[in-house]
């Protein structure tokens, strides 16, 4: 996400507490948010799926291959 839309976000939310934000304004801090979510999950997903767990036995497994192997016992 870029700074203008974070700026923009913020703008929203500093505004909306301060007077309110008409139809259109409420529009967009809902689009906007829902880009911000999308976006954190997509890279919150992308960090975890880099951590490497070690096994009793020493085997080196990431979190995305233990997802993996969860959703194959399923």
């Amino acid at each position: 996400m870029t700074d203008e839309k974070l700026a923009r976000i913020n703008a929203l939310a500093k505004k909306k507490k301060e007077s309110g934000l008409s139809e259109a304004e409420l529009e967009e801090q809902k689009i906007l948010r829902q880009e911000f979510l999308a976006e954190f999950k997509k890279n919150f997903r992308r960090d975890m799926d880099k951590i490497e767990i070690v096994d009793r036995d020493g085997t080196i497994k990431t979190l995305k291959d233990i997802r993996h192997e969860n959703k194959k016992r399923k």
